[in-house]
């Protein structure tokens, strides 16, 4: 029979040592785990930054006490948010001052025209059907064209993510903030008033900060997960202290670490990201989309190339009039619009009519560096043409590829100074470029089509796996909130 072992009998002082290192041991570990929670949070949640706190402005009506509402940490994606995997956007519901009663102000917001008829049917404006583009699109398509205005990109925006699926109603759950601010219909009505001051194009730019300041949401991480829309360009917002143009909410130290989503960036300023601008193409349905998708594919594109504008007399050397003299040049090869007094606003019917015809459109600089009317070219199916880079290139990072060559898949650019000198012509350029090349640049503006318009979804967006320049939007932002969030615990 085998020997059977025998265990020692306990012993109680062994027992109570270790009972004593399995403590100490805990104990340890449980501080090094409350420093690590220290260590992560955001500055802001250990005390009020001086940026934040610093600032001397006239309050609003209906302020919200900070002090009022418990703030939590930046919350988790769920895994019930359908499609939201990067987050949930909040949208503060602001003092009607800064958004509702600028759009009662309608007829006065714009010297040149009334806007009201643009902000009717959530900032799209009036629908297609009856106007001018109703002779020119199939009447299966007129139910996604409005006639819309850039100056409606603020009510846009903030109608869509009202209603978009990664919307949250409670702050606490939210990873970005959105605020519902119409800056540029704020500062534009003051931009032409003959007794504007600069103190009336900022008022209401400092009363909102004022207001911001206060939330509790934005105290937690100094703005850093807060993004506004702008639809006006980035120079309307960045009057010097020497004074000049527009107004200075974009130089104010209280939006700085705002990120700012606008027509038009500032390219050395990496809080402005660029988004397009509206055009009239609004879908409701990843189907609409597609049907406008063959519609631009399969319509006759007699001219070469299209150029829709107004020559800058005023400007020595203007280059729009080189462009037309080029056009006139080509005889039919090319398509000219005159844009002269507002033509091309009234009626964009002759724009989107222009483009549908010709394989590539011109696109040189307008006021600024950017227009819609490079989207307006897009959506119609036709190829822009460049002749600066910071009209597109630097722009749109979020929307139009430039890596790797892939700018040369869409677009063409051309140096205009090689224009300018008369060492190429636009007919000469774009008439080398293989047929079959053309071809493939054409499908791949079509297939981005989607990206580049605000549509008309209700929450579950497009569908289909379709998404539009709002769902666009949202990822980059929740990607960029989640890039500055590893910064802030770099940082601490």
């Amino acid at each position: 029979m085998a020997a059977m072992h025998r265990p020692e009998p306990p012993n109680p002082a062994a027992r109570r040592q270790r009972l004593v290192v399995i403590f100490l041991g805990a104990f340890f570990a449980f501080q090094l785990v409350l420093f690590a929670s220290y260590r992560s949070a955001p500055p802001s949640t250990r005390a009020p930054t001086a940026a934040a706190s610093s600032m001397s402005v006239q309050a609003p009506p209906r302020p919200v006490a900070a002090s009022s509402v418990s703030v939590q940490g930046p919350a988790r994606p769920s895994a019930d948010d359908s499609g939201c995997g990067g987050g949930l956007v909040y949208v503060y519901d602001l003092p009607a001052v800064f958004n509702e009663d600028l759009l009662s102000m309608c007829e006065t917001l714009m010297p040149m025209y009334s806007i009201c008829p643009y902000l009717a049917n959530d900032g799209r404006g009036l629908p297609a059907e009856g106007t001018s583009l109703s002779s020119i699109l199939p009447a299966e398509l007129l139910g996604s064209w409005y006639s819309s205005d850039q100056f409606a990109l603020e009510l846009i925006v903030h109608r869509r993510l009202l209603s978009h699926r990664c919307r949250t109603a409670d702050p606490a759950r939210a990873t970005a903030f959105f605020v519902p601010f119409y800056a540029g219909l704020a500062v534009g009505r003051h931009l032409w008033a003959a007794n504007a001051t600069d103190a009336d194009r900022d008022s209401d730019c400092v009363a909102l900060l004022s207001w911001l300041h206060a939330q509790p949401y934005y105290r937690r991480s100094n703005g850093w997960d807060h993004f506004l829309a702008l639809g006006r360009i980035t120079w309307d917002f960045r009057r010097g202290p020497s004074g000049g143009w527009g107004g200075s909410f974009l130089a104010m130290p209280g939006v700085a670490n705002v990120t700012r989503l606008v027509i038009e960036r500032e390219p050395w300023d990496a809080m402005d990201v660029g988004i397009p601008y509206p055009t009239g193409f609004h879908p409701r349905t990843a189907a609409d989309a597609r049907a406008w998708q063959r519609h631009v594919v399969s319509v006759s594109r007699p001219s070469l190339f299209a150029f829709a504008g107004a020559p800058r007399s005023a400007i020595k050397g203007d280059f729009r009039a080189l462009l037309l003299q080029e056009c006139q040049a080509a005889g039919p090869a090319c398509g000219a619009l005159d844009c002269a007094d507002g033509k091309c606003i009234k009626n964009n019917a002759l724009v989107l009519e222009l483009f549908m015809g010709a394989r590539f459109c011109l696109q040189p600089r307008g006021d600024s560096f950017t227009r819609r009317s490079l989207f307006d070219c897009m959506v119609a199916g036709a190829v822009p043409v460049l002749f600066w880079r910071r009209s597109a290139y630097i722009q749109y990072s979020w929307y139009l590829p430039v890596d790797h060559g892939q700018d040369g898949e869409w677009s063409v650019f051309i140096d205009r100074d090689e224009l300018r000198a008369g060492n190429v012509t636009l007919r000469g350029v774009l008439a080398a470029i293989p047929e079959a090349r053309v071809r493939q640049m054409r499908k791949r503006v079509v297939e981005m089509i989607p990206r580049l318009v605000y549509s008309a979804a209700d929450k579950d967006g497009l569908g289909g796996g379709m998404k539009d320049a709002l769902d666009i939007m949202v990822d980059g932002m929740l990607r960029r909130v989640a890039e500055q969030r590893r910064s802030w615990r770099r940082r601490t």
